[in-house]
């Protein structure tokens, strides 16, 4: 028997609709999504089961212990760098907040006529040069104490 060319073409447009709604019906069957949608229940005891099978055969503690395994030496290697970056963050953080810190009072004192470096007007001005010493720094009166306790007075 022999077929024209166009019934030819009509076989395989046929096949390939065939083929087409089998491959939609096997996507189908093989969405999980659906599948559990459809049979809720089933699925459910399912997950049940493949979860104590899981329990039983200590899946999870062998993953644990390989990844202990894995990760064994970076602790020792990776916790002095992160303490080292969590100091110069804090550092930075503490300097970008004084530095914040000292512009408010510096606006305020400025606001309230307060002169910049603090000192009232006719008082006057200590630094600390050490713990034992005190100097004035208008020149007026130095008096130091040596490191026994007593005070050398130089007027």
């Amino acid at each position: 028997m022999a077929e024209t060319t166009a019934d030819v073409r009509r076989d395989i447009e046929m096949t390939r609709e065939r083929m087409s709604s089998t491959l939609v019906q096997l996507e189908q069957k093989l969405n999980l999504t659906q599948v559990v949608k459809d049979h809720p229940l089933p699925a459910l005891a399912l997950a049940v089961g493949a979860g104590i099978m899981l329990s039983g055969s200590r899946a999870d503690v062998k993953a644990a212990s390989a990844t202990l395994a894995a990760t064994q030496g970076t602790s020792s290697k990776l916790g002095p760098v992160l303490d080292d970056l969590v100091a110069q963050l804090m550092t930075g953080v503490t300097q970008a907040f004084q530095s914040r810190v000292d512009s408010w009072v510096g606006e305020i004192k400025g606001a309230i006529g307060v002169p910049a470096d603090g000192a009232q007007p006719g008082q006057a001005q200590y630094r600390a040069a050490a713990p034992h010493d005190r100097q004035v720094l208008d020149g007026t009166i130095n008096n130091t104490m040596d490191p026994t306790g007593s005070v050398n007075r130089a007027d």
